[in-house]
């Protein structure tokens, strides 16, 4: 897994979604601390009722099966990304994300 590489991966993502500290909710909700955290409970976003009542909590595998193809994965949910297939571009960009602490921090 290359932290790097998962960081330019997340450009992909930007457009919609922010990390780090003073990150804020965009078109998609801020992904601070996911590894572990239950789909839908971002303070402040307006969640489908499909990913709030997905009951997924996020883990490496849940992750890439959701990003490689998000609305298969969740039926309903508002986010529109035609999902990445690569599986190595899949476990860099967890290993960029998982870096963040529910703070924004770097671990």
């Amino acid at each position: 897994q290359d932290v790097e590489a998962g960081a330019v991966s997340f450009r992909k993502c930007a457009p919609c979604h922010a990390v780090g500290e003073g990150a804020a909710n965009k078109v998609g909700p801020v992904l601070n601390g996911l590894p572990g955290r239950k789909s839908g409970t971002i303070a402040g976003f307006n969640y489908s009722d499909a990913n709030k009542n997905s009951g997924i909590t996020w883990d490496k595998a849940t992750f890439k099966t959701y990003i490689t193809d998000p609305r298969a994965k969740i039926p309903g949910t508002k986010m529109v990304f035609a999902g990445i297939k690569n599986d190595k571009e899949q476990d860099d960009l967890w290993a960029y994300l998982s870096q963040f602490g529910p703070d924004g921090k770097k671990k």
